[in-house]
């Protein structure tokens, strides 16, 4: 596949900052993938937060939620899309320049104005991307917590496309840490995965096993909390 950016317009501007929301070619790659990009058409869209690891579905994380997906859902069923401070990636973008490029981590960032801007402009761009595919699957689960959680009902509210939006508020509730940097713990914790099971299991019908994840829990999903 050709570059969605060819190397030779790509702005200087670094990709490794707060500022990599307003990045140039961060927004013109998102509003190609709006208005030129042809998603598949699938039983299941999948939303997933973005993770420090790139390509994403490298990243320790992608490779839990693979297992579960894939676990339940022939490949051929389900088009996985990430989506937080890279916008909106469909997975088979990840190697793509400039969502393999950035290296900013929202979490970081302590700038309300940013914060603010980007829930904003993450909602429109999830609200867009919904109302583009919305003949394209049957059935939409957004895995996510914290802001990027807030972006997505912020954007179901403005579509009216039901997402299923896991882990379900009680599950979040019960595993708040309040003393731990990210209170809501780690997507890959098996509570919120047990969550996302059930989710994608319920309109197929089928029992969902107890899930046992039993790797060590990892912080590498790229999401903050305001």
């Amino acid at each position: 596949m050709k570059p969605i950016i060819p190397e030779n317009e790509r702005s200087a501007e670094p990709l490794d900052t707060e500022m990599i929301i307003y990045h140039p070619d961060m927004k013109r790659a998102n509003e190609w993938i709006l208005t030129e990009y042809q998603p598949p058409d699938r039983d299941f869209c999948i939303f997933v937060p973005c993770a420090k690891k790139k390509p994403y579905h490298e990243s320790p994380s992608h490779k839990i939620f693979d297992r579960l997906i894939f676990g339940i859902l022939e490949s051929e069923m389900v088009h996985i899309v990430v989506f937080g401070t890279c916008g909106i990636t469909p997975r088979e973008l990840d190697t793509q320049y400039p969502f393999m490029d950035y290296q900013f981590m929202m979490g970081k960032c302590n700038v309300s104005k940013i914060k603010r801007d980007f829930i904003k402009m993450e909602s429109e761009r999830i609200a867009r991307y919904l109302e583009k595919t919305k003949n394209n699957y049957k059935y939409r689960i957004a895995y996510c917590i914290g802001d990027f959680r807030t972006a997505m009902e912020k954007a179901v509210e403005m579509t009216s496309i039901p997402v299923t939006i896991v882990p379900k508020i009680e599950t979040i509730e019960k595993n708040i840490q309040p003393t731990k940097n990210f209170i809501y713990g780690s997507l890959n914790q098996k509570d919120y995965l047990q969550d996302l099971a059930e989710a994608i299991s319920k309109p197929l019908g089928k029992l969902v096993e107890h899930i046992d994840e039993k790797e060590e829990v990892i912080n590498d999903n790229d999401w903050y909390v305001l």
